[in-house]
């Protein structure tokens, strides 16, 4: 009995010792018994882990298969949890300042040609301090040395592609040497260690460079064993690039953040994973968030070589080079330029975010907007009053001069238009053409077709019009001002079309005449010779203007720099059809030394073909400097350059045959331009017949008869005509001069 009751008692110790051994070690592994709820039952000093990193922390450590499965499982557990922090990224973002001492130097490099770059640089650099993130600075990659970025910790480049891809102006030296660098022999461990992120300004309107330089340097960088932080951003100048600028830049902080928040979860659990985090030389460093993780090194002081192990890693990471494996320099993907065998899917994936161009526009898609807010915030700041989504009304300098006695403009002199009745307009803000002259700096958008959202022609005009008054309004209290005029003016008679963009694209602009002319106001059009089916359906307009920028194909696209692929044939259809016109018609040419003004023999050919009332022939306006603008004051031709320009073009004329006689009929001195005309139709009896009679125009549109424009040819007054000792200025005007005191008005002016 007694060895009974001791054998019981020694299997119940047995039985009380191997539960508590059970409980314990249930415990170690991550369960918890009911005790273990309380907040009693916590220990203190211990970290209290939130719910999300209990979470990972019981992940990390469940046993899972091994194999491709489980492989891609991992993949894309990794890719939900890095997309989950990039969409927290702008709602919970990390105070970086909390570690500021290990953090990186972030190196912003920009290359810019009208300044959006390093608009954009600066941002980032903001951002970046806003963030905490102090170790930050910014660099022109015109005085940046490509051997510094050896030296570099992380590099984020910001930079354009220019004209037929090549990069900026700023940007050449960088981009060759580090093309240079790229394709020597064994480069791939010139920049390991160094993160980087590339953001490339572009058009996509531009289909065959789109991107270019970007591209290219996101490759190179890779190449030269750089670690990609973030997928190659794009902003295309065609839609909102500042919108596409935020959104890479969420992606940007939001690689940065998951990286942060990986080093914290593993500080809390205690964790070192090889495979994720180089190891510290320093065994009792904190470790904080340094270059090796932010680039996703693998476990850097080991035996191994290091050749092409960059290489493998971004492949891996980003899946976003190309998938033929060559180095086509094509950059995040090749875009399809090794042909078929590339089958990279980051190239897939820009075709479809980049499909805002003309040739992969969707037609089933809504239209959209012709201006986004960033163009209209810089046109508004430029002066321009914005009509609904496309349209836009200027004030021209020269109505405020004629307003108080100073003069009219050309259009004065050459045609009799009053300048101060003139309203200055486009129903159309887009191009097709981006010139090297032109003097609004590329601040409006470009396409070879309407496919944007379409206001109705009336409200256009009616909203130009009141616009138009509403800026007259602000003239009242300049001094100098004519009442009568002030009062004439806010009904403007003269409408130049010419203002900015392409007007003649507008799909109602043959509804828009007809309203515009229905209330008496002239239209004066200009377009660029890129749309000439456009020219032989128009409507009869008060004077068709046509840019003959050129006189052959080279000289044209390297000046007009125009979207079409067949710009050269298109310009030629648009002067023909031009010919067929029977109002009255202008070849404009603007002259740019050093590009254009050696071509007369080329012009006189195409003035047989076109065969126009007039030639007007202007010096370019110089629009300022710098690397927002290719030309100087040396392309700017003198007044008398531009005179004997002309009279080497009729001479010309002369020997073409079958061409009509051109004489010199005009000129106005102050613009710099310079009036020819058809001597056949506009001269009579030895008087020059320019001028315009506006009200006999009204009548013809208004009977619906066909007529030419010699039914409403005006004599051109004996001060306008060209050897008058006036030079084009209104002798019933007070002519003005900067810093002389003029009597009977006060120092100062437009």
């Amino acid at each position: 009995m007694l060895l009974l009751i001791v054998y019981s008692v020694l299997f119940a110790f047995v039985i009380a010792l191997l539960f508590s051994t059970a409980s314990k070690a249930f415990k170690e592994d991550g369960g918890q018994d009911a005790s273990s709820s309380s907040p009693a039952a916590i220990e203190v000093g211990a970290p209290v882990l939130s719910d999300a990193d209990a979470a990972k922390i019981r992940q990390r450590m469940t046993l899972r298969p091994v194999g491709p499965s489980a492989a891609a499982g991992e993949a894309r557990a990794q890719d939900a949890a890095k997309a989950k922090d990039v969409a927290g990224s702008a709602a919970g973002s990390i105070d970086f300042s909390e570690r500021a001492a290990a953090l990186p130097t972030m190196s912003i490099l920009y290359g810019t040609q009208k300044g959006t770059a390093e608009r954009f640089a600066r941002e980032l650099e903001a951002d970046c301090r806003a963030r905490g993130w102090e170790a930050v600075q910014v660099h022109d990659l015109e005085t940046y040395d490509v051997d510094g970025l050896m030296d570099e910790q992380m590099v984020v480049v910001i930079a354009a592609t220019y004209i037929e891809g090549r990069p900026t102006d700023s940007t050449k030296m960088f981009f060759e040497g580090l093309k240079d660098e790229a394709n020597k022999p064994r480069s791939g461990n010139l920049l390991r260690g160094v993160a980087f992120a590339v953001f490339g300004l572009c058009n996509s309107l531009y289909s065959d460079h789109y991107n270019t330089v970007g591209r290219r340097v996101n490759t190179w960088l890779a190449r030269l064993g750089g670690a990609r932080l973030v997928k190659l951003g794009e902003g295309d100048e065609n839609r909102d690039q500042d919108e596409m600028f935020a959104e890479w830049r969420v992606r940007f902080w939001g690689a940065l953040e998951h990286k942060e928040r990986e080093l914290r979860a593993r500080e809390l659990e205690g964790v070192e994973e090889a495979d994720d985090v180089a190891e510290s030389d320093d065994d009792d460093a904190e470790p904080l968030m340094d270059i090796e993780d932010l680039a996703v090194e693998e476990a850097a002081a080991t035996e191994k070589p290091a050749a092409k192990k960059p290489k493998k890693r971004v492949v891996k990471e980003e899946a976003s080079t190309s998938a033929c494996g060559t180095d086509c320099g094509e950059g995040e993907g090749c875009g399809g330029a090794c042909g078929d065998s590339c089958g990279s899917s980051s190239a897939a994936g820009e075709a479809e975010e980049d499909s805002d161009d003309d040739e992969n526009y969707d037609l089933s898609a809504p239209p959209k907007d012709m201006l986004s807010s960033t163009h209209r915030k810089t046109l508004q700041k430029q002066g321009y009053k914005i009509i609904g989504t496309h349209s836009g009304v200027k004030l021209c300098r020269w109505t405020k001069s004629m307003l108080r006695g100073r003069g009219g403009c050309y259009k004065h002199t050459f045609y009799g238009i009053a300048s101060h009745l003139c309203m200055e307009m486009t129903p159309s803000m887009a191009c097709a053409n981006k010139c090297v002259f032109c003097w609004r700096h590329h601040k409006t958008p470009v396409g070879r077709e309407w496919r944007w959202n379409m206001d109705p022609p009336k409200m256009i005009i009616d909203g130009a019009i009141e616009r138009h008054r509403q800026m007259i309004k602000t003239c009242r209290g300049i001094p100098g001002v004519i009442p009568e005029r002030f009062n004439e003016a806010m009904q403007p008679r003269h409408c130049a079309l010419s203002l900015v963009g392409e007007p003649i694209i507008y799909p109602e602009i043959n509804a828009f005449l007809d309203y515009m002319h229905e209330h008496g106001i002239s239209s004066f059009m200009v377009t660029n010779a890129q749309f000439p089916k456009e020219i032989e359906t128009l409507r009869p307009v008060t004077q068709l203007y046509v840019s003959i920028d050129a006189g052959n194909e080279e000289t044209l696209k390297a000046i007009d720099r125009p979207l079409f692929k067949d710009f050269w044939q298109r310009f030629l259809d648009s002067i023909v059809a031009l010919s067929a016109k029977g109002q009255r018609t202008v070849f404009r040419l603007t002259l740019v030394k050093g590009y254009n003004t050696q071509e007369v023999r080329e012009y006189a050919e195409l003035v047989r073909v076109g065969r126009p009332d007039f030639i007007e022939v202007k010096g370019v306006t110089f629009a300022g400097g710098g690397k927002k603008n290719q030309l100087t004051m040396k392309n700017v031709p003198w007044h008398e350059e531009v005179l004997d320009f002309c009279r080497e073009l009729s001479i010309a004329i002369e020997g073409v045959e079958g061409a009509p006689t051109y004489d010199i009929a005009c000129e106005h001195e102050h613009s710099c331009c310079v009036l020819m005309a058809n001597a056949d139709k506009f001269r009579r009896d030895g008087r020059w017949y320019t001028w315009i009679d506006f009200e006999r125009f009204s009548q013809l549109v208004a009977g619906g008869e066909p007529f030419s424009s010699a039914d409403y040819m005006a004599e051109t007054p004996e001060w306008g005509v060209y050897g008058h000792r006036q030079r084009g200025f209104d002798p019933a005007e007070t002519r003005y001069k900067k810093g002389v005191p003029q009597e009977g008005y006060a120092v100062g002016g437009c």
